[in-house]
Parts: C-alpha cells; sequence; structure tokens
C-alpha cells in the first residue's frame, strides 16, 4: 500500500487510526506521531474534533488548543453515522495496525463497529479505547472528564492548602497520563504483535490514570489506614520539601535526605538547625513542619531567588525557581532540550508548540507536520486506500466525507 510517510522515528511503519479528540486520546496519538506513526486523524462529521471550537485563545482564527494537540497527523473527516462512512473506516482498518478512540463506552459497538466487528477486518489490530473508567465494571458506561476523575481518584482531596476547598491539579493530568499510559499500552502490544501478528484490546481509563498518580498517598492508606489530605507545595513524606518566598518569587528547595538537609542548614547561615529537635531528623522536621517553613522563609525573603538559586546550586542542594508559564518555555535549558518548536500552519500562519519529551539517540523523533485542516488529507488518505477520484468525488456530494475548502500548499 502506498504510504507517503518519511519519518524515520522508531515507530515508522505503523498506521494508526486516530477517532479520538480533545485531550487524552490526542495525547497518545500525538506522541506516537512524533515516534515515527503514520497517524491519521478521522475527524466526525459534522464539525470534527470538539477542541477545534475552543475559541480562546485563537490565532488567525485557528484553535491553540487543537493547534497543539495534533500535529504530526493527517486529517479526514468521515460521518460515521452513514454506512458508506462505516465502509470507509472498515477500508481503512484493514490496513492498520491501531485504532484509538475515546468515545464513552459501547459507542463506537451501537455503530457496528465495535472491537468484535473490526477485528474480524483485521485479527492484527491493535484497538486501544480510552474511557471514563475503563471497559469492565459499574461505571463501564459511564462518561468522564479530566475534573470528574480527578475528584473520583482522590487527587483532589490532596491538592491544595490545608483547611481550603478541594481543588484539582492546574493542568489536566488525569487526561494527559491516561494518553501516556495508552501510549505505552499500544507501543506494548505492537510488540507482541510483531512477534505474533496477533491484535489485542488495550484498555486504560482516565480513573485508571488518575489513581496511578496516588502511589505515595496510596503507600500511606494501605499501611495506616489513614486518607493523607493536602500539603500545598509540601511533600507528604519528607523535609524540607516544597516551595519558599524569596523577596522576587518563589523557590523550590528539595531536602529529601538528611545530607541536604545539612547543606541547606549551612547555606541559610543556621547549623544550630541541625542539633534542635524540632528539626533534627526528618521525622521532627515532618512533626514540626510549620515552624521549619516559617523559620526557613524568613531568612529566604531576604534575598532574591536568582541570588538563592546561584548559592544552593553551589552548594549542591536541588533547588529551583517557581516559573511562569511563559518563562518555563522561554528558558535556555528548555530551548537546548528541543521542547519549543516552529510550526507554520496553513491558516494560523508561524505557531509553537511542545516538543516531544522522549529523546532517541539512533531514532530520533520529528515533528513535521501542523494540525491538519477539517479533512485537509481526504482526497490523498482515500486514495492510498484504494479509492477512485470519481468514487472520492460521491462521497463528498453524499456528505460522507469533508474535505478542506482552503488549498494546502
Amino acid at each position: 500500500m502506498k504510504t507517503t510517510a518519511t519519518h524515520t522515528g522508531p515507530l515508522a511503519g505503523m498506521r494508526v487510526l486516530d477517532l479520538t479528540q480533545i485531550m487524552a486520546g490526542p495525547t497518545c496519538s500525538m506522541m506516537l506521531a512524533d515516534m515515527g506513526a503514520d497517524v491519521v486523524k478521522i475527524e466526525k462529521l459534522p464539525g470534527g474534533d470538539d477542541s477545534r471550537n475552543y475559541r480562546d485563545p485563537l490565532v488567525n482564527g485557528v484553535s491553540a488548543p487543537f493547534m497543539i494537540m495534533n500535529r504530526n497527523k493527517r486529517g479526514i473527516a468521515v460521518n460515521l453515522k452513514l454506512e458508506e462512512g462505516r465502509a470507509v473506516l472498515l477500508r481503512m482498518v484493514a490496513q492498520a495496525d491501531v485504532l484509538i478512540e475515546n468515545f464513552r463506552g459501547g459507542t463506537l459497538d451501537k455503530l457496528g463497529l465495535g472491537y468484535e466487528v473490526l477485528s474480524k477486518a483485521n485479527p492484527g489490530l491493535i484497538y486501544c479505547a480510552i474511557t471514563g473508567y475503563g471497559r469492565n465494571g459499574p461505571y463501564a458506561s459511564k462518561g468522564g472528564f479530566d475534573l470528574i476523575a480527578q475528584g473520583f481518584a482522590g487527587l483532589m482531596s490532596v491538592t491544595g492548602e490545608p483547611g481550603r476547598p478541594p481543588v484539582k491539579t492546574g493542568n489536566p493530568v488525569s487526561d494527559m497520563n491516561a494518553g501516556i499510559l495508552a501510549a505505552l499500552g499500544i507501543t506494548s502490544a505492537y510488540v507482541h504483535k510483531l512477534k505474533t501478528g496477533q491484535g489485542q484490546i488495550v484498555d486504560t481509563s482516565l480513573m485508571d490514570a488518575a489513581l496511578q498518580q496516588t502511589y505515595w498517598h496510596a503507600a500511606v492508606f494501605f499501611a495506616t489506614g489513614n486518607s493523607p489530605g493536602p500539603t500545598g507545595s509540601a511533600h507528604l513524606l519528607t523535609a524540607p520539601y516544597q516551595a519558599f518566598q524569596t523577596s522576587d518569587g518563589w523557590i523550590n528547595i528539595g531536602g529529601a535526605n538528611q545530607s541536604n538537609w545539612e547543606r541547606i542548614t549551612d547555606v541559610l547561615g543556621h547549623p544550630e538547625w541541625r542539633e534542635d529537635p524540632r528539626y533534627a531528623t526528618n521525622s521532627d522536621r515532618m512533626a514540626n513542619l510549620d515552624s521549619l517553613t516559617q523559620a526557613m522563609n524568613a531568612v529566604l525573603v531576604t534575598r532574591t531567588r536568582a541570588e538563592w538559586s546561584a548559592v544552593l546550586d553551589a552548594a549542591g542542594v536541588p533547588a529551583g525557581p517557581v516559573h511562569t508559564i511563559g518563562e518555563a518555555l522561554s528558558h535556555p535549558q528548555t530551548l537546548a532540550r528541543g521542547m519549543v518548536l516552529d510550526l507554520v500552519h496553513p491558516e494560523a500562519g508561524p505557531t509553537k508548540a511542545i516538543g516531544c519529551p522522549i529523546h532517541f539517540s539512533a531514532t530520533p523523533t520529528q515533528v513535521t507536520r501542523p494540525a491538519p485542516l477539517l479533512g485537509e488529507h481526504t482526497r490523498e488518505l482515500l486514495k492510498e486506500f484504494g479509492y477512485s477520484d470519481s468514487e472520492i468525488d460521491t462521497l463528498l456530494a453524499q456528505g460522507v466525507v469533508e474535505e478542506a475548502t482552503q488549498a494546502v500548499a
């Protein structure tokens, strides 16, 4: 079968059909695309991925949230509610390695496109479902969102400051972690397929992904029967390990072992704290965390964030500034790691994106495409799957598929 893929990443040769939208699924497919997979984003009609309608912020009329999650993918728009649209998907499935979907549980089954049907068309298909609560259990049919998953898994009960209302993490951690777990599951299943030719279901959920983030807190509960509460920026198990205030901002200091704590006392000019019964051991420091925080803040507020970073680094103490998003994305270390990319979108123009966080020495990741226009590669892809121009014209006329109205160079 014809392919236009030129990517030399570790997953080059893998073909992925991506029926996902918003955040969790697109995170998964974007990672696979960065690592070389030929990802075909199959968007619903009408409208496409719901994140196309996230209107703020826009870049020349194009949704910035959509663009940042969907680079490196080719796009086709198909109406799966029509029999002809389902036939298009089945033809594509027969020649694919992976299909990813993040619909509410049972949605594709109702369309006659569940795993049992698709696996008959392609026994080697890896079918990945990212749902709210997983494919089994009493909540299997419930929909899910990041906020709901964070609350369900207890993350909101341990985030924020003590005595304040529950808050979620600032980033959609269950969405993004579900996407990462799905990518790991798919690559593992792909290794099995290469060995045996056998496909299978990869099943993860926002709930699973959120629960997986509670390792330390679960350890406390399993050991004591008590559910930990929020600790602000402080660590659940060790101190000092949190954000402290300087004269011009905040700095994180990680005194996660006794030797680091002793270095901190020297840097702050209070070596007597080593013998202070409130602070001598980690258990003492945890028991007197409020007092310790106040004592350290009283010293740290006398100098700037940069000054303290320099002296703590020189002493070998793990420390770093609490950046704004803008500061983090413009930092020389961020740029040196290739974590900010420049792309040119056919409508939005020059844009930036987050780079792939996995780096390979022999098969580097590549980002060669901006996010697709709705139906940008419809004709190109249908031709690859054996449709003639006249057949494609008929599908377009019937509203089965859609192609981008703007000419793309």
